[in-house]
Parts: structure tokens; sequence; C-alpha cells
């Protein structure tokens, strides 16, 4: 019995992230989709840059300064019987590896693009991502309460930039001040707008578009609708369900975030379409999610959830089995057990203990720095999940103490943060000085500021000229040996005392990797 109700939770799961550029309208979508789940009961209309009036996915204080989400932070709620589970994702590129590792822990995602501005650079590179792991993807064209131009060559430039073959299941009439709203071709109904962020009018069924009424409706733009919508019929094959799995098409809905406005639509959508939790492949096996046995990986460590108390929580992806609060578990990096007493589940900011988890959950375990991103946990086997890897990073600062006085707490901010994966850390093995690496400048700002407001720790950053860390290894010891004795003032260690050589330019670097063939040097932390 147990086994069949374990796959009626596992089928009414929707665990997905929404992905977009900065200032597409991510975060005002989430708050929305929120609203509708009842996980939230007033939006705060979030405006760019303005001081956030505090949008419910946004917890960290710097983000609340910044009005950019720097954190990816997981929401449940229940919807028309199904369990929707989203990861909200740091929009802002600097932190486009914390987005890269959170893509492993869905099934799906909703990429939002701005109707005015379309593709934009970030975009394409999550696209590749979620190309590379074959995840389904849905479409929102946002910010139709502006003008845009033609929906026609909007939806050939994406096709084109994303490499994705497109199916729109809402039609938009008009954009700007004509906005009036948008026809539903996936539920043939006629949704009106309203620019006033409170009424939501329910759709109105509309399956003849010949009939005069929809003049009454929308008056003047009734002919361009059934022109637009005969074309429509015309380019764009009816949807198919298996193709959008496979993730070859995306299918596109319109609307605005801000009004409110085709979200309910796109929900209603999604929850029918999207998929339920797949079956991970690990190194040694596929795991699938009807397996009896739990099975989960860490994407994501916070430290500081609530500031009150020091605490770490390592989000957890449940991928098979069922996790039972207070079971005994096996870390399979260091082959110890453990229980956990106080798993949380998450609604933003606030959690809750719970009993138990499926696949699709994400679950919060407490962590006192025993977790690492990447971590595997089962009830026994020995499987390890793949496809979490740290990339190289580009920009490198010393990290000083400013304050003798507090030593102690820099050195924890300083690895409690790493922990997190925000940025790495690197040791000097030529004079043991500590280095920061970072994908991005906004990093540094980051962990300066944490470091003083949670951990009442001053650094001071100091500038490095670095090109590039790479991680080496060797078959051959005594390659290996000389190697390090050549470029001993290079060589610094990773937190898990890896060799990583330091190198200053791409020359240098292009010279050692011809002058030493034994040495694999790597770019991601994964070989």
């Amino acid at each position: 019995m147990e086994s069949m109700s374990n796959q009626t939770e596992i089928r009414r799961r929707r665990t997905f992230a929404i992905v977009s550029h900065p200032d597409a309208g991510k975060t005002t979508l989430t708050e929305k989709l929120l609203l509708f789940g009842g996980a939230i009961h007033v939006a705060g209309a979030v405006k760019s840059n303005k001081i956030k009036k505090g949008a419910t996915s946004d917890f960290m204080e710097i983000e609340r300064q910044r009005g950019i989400s720097v954190a990816t932070s997981v929401m449940g709620f229940e919807y028309d019987g199904y369990k929707v589970n989203i990861l909200d994702t740091p929009g802002h590129q600097d932190f486009q590896e914390d987005t890269f590792r959170t893509l492993t822990a869905v099934d799906s995602v909703i990429i939002v693009i701005d109707a005015a501005k379309g593709v934009e650079p970030q975009t394409e590179k999550l696209m590749n991502v979620c190309r590379m792991r074959k995840t389904p993807v849905i479409i929102f064209i946002n910010k139709l309460d502006r003008p845009t131009q033609d929906t026609f060559e909007l939806l050939d430039d994406i096709e084109r930039q994303l490499q994705i073959s497109l199916n729109p299941l809402s039609w938009p009439i008009n954009s700007g001040p004509d906005f009036k709203g948008v026809y539903n071709i996936f539920d043939k109904s006629l949704d009106l707008f309203k620019a006033s962020v409170q009424d939501i009018e329910p759709g109105i069924s509309f399956d003849d578009l010949n009939s005069p009424d929809l003049e009454k409706h929308i008056g003047n733009d009734a002919k361009k609708l059934r022109e637009d919508l005969e074309l429509v019929y015309g380019v764009y094959p009816p949807f198919d369900h298996n193709e959008y799995l496979a993730g070859n098409l995306a299918p596109v809905f319109f609307g605005s975030a801000l009004y409110n406005f085709g979200i309910q639509e796109l929900l209603d959508a999604f929850v029918k379409v999207a998929p339920w939790p797949r079956a991970v492949q690990t190194e040694e096996r596929e795991i699938d999610p009807e397996d009896d046995k739990f099975s989960g990986f860490v994407f994501k460590i916070h430290a500081n959830i609530d500031p009150n108390h020091r605490s770490r929580i390592a989000f957890v992806k449940v991928c098979s089995g069922k996790f039972i609060r207070n079971n005994v578990y096996k870390l399979v990096r260091s082959g110890k057990t453990f229980r956990v007493s106080s798993p949380t589940a998450f609604m933003a900011s606030q959690k809750e203990i719970i009993e138990e988890a499926f696949p699709g959950d994400i679950v919060g375990f407490p962590d006192n720095g025993s977790f690492i991103i990447g971590d595997t946990i089962t009830e026994g086997e020995d499987i390890h999940f793949k496809g979490l890897p740290s990339f190289s990073p580009e920009l490198f600062r010393f990290v000083e103490n400013a304050d003798p006085m507090k030593t102690k707490q820099l050195n924890k901010g300083v690895d409690q943060l790493m922990d997190e994966g925000v940025a790495q850390l690197f040791t000097s093995q030529f004079n043991g000085r500590r280095i920061i690496g970072t994908v991005g400048q906004l990093q540094f700002e980051v962990i300066q500021y944490r470091l003083e407001h949670e951990y009442n720790a001053k650094c001071r950053f100091e500038p490095m000229q670095m090109y590039k860390a790479c991680w080496i290894q060797s078959d051959n010891p005594k390659a290996l040996t000389e190697f390090k004795n050549r470029k001993h003032q290079k060589m610094a260690s990773d937190k898990r005392g890896r060799d990583v050589f330091m190198a200053d330019s791409q020359f240098i670097l292009d010279m050692a990797q011809s002058e030493f063939k034994d040495i694999k040097f790597h770019f991601t932390s994964e070989f």
C-alpha cells in the first residue's frame, strides 16, 4: 500500500525554478504565483531598484537594499490538488553558479522574458543548461502592459536565440496602453485585462472565434485577433506534450506579472502539463523516484536564514523513496549515519518542521558544518549524484582581517559563507594567505556585508592579479611533485585540500599545459 501512496504523492509534485535576466519580472511573478497558492495574502508591488517592501522570496537584507535576488529560496504551496515547489533563483549574473546548481534540483523551468527586450544574454546561458539537462521549459512573456514588438517577430527571435521550438498556448491582444488581454488557446477562453492589481476577472469561455460576441468584448481588435490566430494555427502545430517533456518544445504564455494578469492561466496550464519528478542519473545507476528507499542530494547551503540563531541549513532535494523525520540516514561522502530531528519545509523565510517528504520536495536539514554542496544522502546505498560543479573563478582577492580582535569570527564567517557556494576559498601553499575567488564583483560586496552583519567581523580585500584557478591532478606522482616545486609560489589548496594552480595569465597557463603533459588541468571542480 505504501508504494501506492508514494506514487500518488510523487505524481502531484511539481518542482520548478523560475529563471530570467535581471528585471524581467521574475520576483513579481514568483510572488503572484504564491498569491494564487494562498501562500501569501498581500502582494507588495515590486518595483525595480526601489527598496523592496519585502518581496516574500527575497529574505536577505542585502537583497532588500539592492532590489535583487542573490539567494535561491524555496517556496512550497498546495494548488488545485497539486503540491507546487518553486525555487526562486538569483537573477543577477554574478550569482549564476547558484542558479546552475539550483537547476539540478528541479524537474522543469519557467523562463520569464521581458516582451519589450526579448531574449537577453543571461537567459541564453540558462537555456543552454536546460538544454544540456533536457529540462522541459515553459516561457512566460511578461510586461505586455508596456509597448512591445510584433508578437510573431518576438517569437521568431526567441526560437532562434534559445534554439528551441515554441508553441504559443495564449495570444496577446495588442500591448502597452491598448493591451486588451489574451486569448487562451490552451483552454479556449478570453481573458480581459484590467489595469488594476486587484480585479482578477475569470476568463470567458470562448471556443467560436467567429461569433460576433467577440466584438462586444474587444471591439475593433476582434478582426486582428482572428487573423493572428488563423496564422498561429497555420504556423504552429498543435501542442505536443511529449515533445515538451523531452525538452524540445516550449509552450508560451503572455501576461503582466505586475498586474497579476495571465498568471493564473500560466499556473493552471503548468500544473497540468509540467512533469512530476523524474528518474535521476547517479554515477552508479539511475534512481527512480518510486524506488522504496530514500535518496537525495544537497544542492545549496544557506547560513543564517534566521539571524537570531547562528544556524545553517542544507537544502536537500528528495529524489526517491520517502524522507521521514528521525530516521537514520547515511552521508555517503563520510560514511557516517545521522538523523534529522527538525527537518524543515519552506515558505520563503518562514519554515516549519515536517514529518515526511516525497520525491520533488526540498527539505531543510539543520547543518553544523557536516554537509557540503553535492553531498548524497541515502538509506545506506553508496551512490553519487552528479552535476553540481564549482566553476573556476575569474576574480580574485586576498582576504585580510580588518579587526585583529575578531579573528575567530572572521575565520568562521569566511568558512561558512564559502560552504554556501557564494564564492570559493583558496589557501596559498606558499605563504598561507587566504584568497577568495568569485565569478562576479558583487559577490565581494555581499561577503563583506554579510561578514559584518552576520558574524560581526570586518574584512578588507586586497587586489590580486590572477587569470584562473585550475584544479590539477596527475597519475604520475613524480610529474606532480616536479610541477608543484617549480610553481610553488602559485600553488594553493581549495577547501577540500585539493591542489589548485593559480595562473597569472592565459599565456602562463598555456605554457604550463604544453610543458607538463602528464598534468591534467580542470576548470570545474567536478572531475
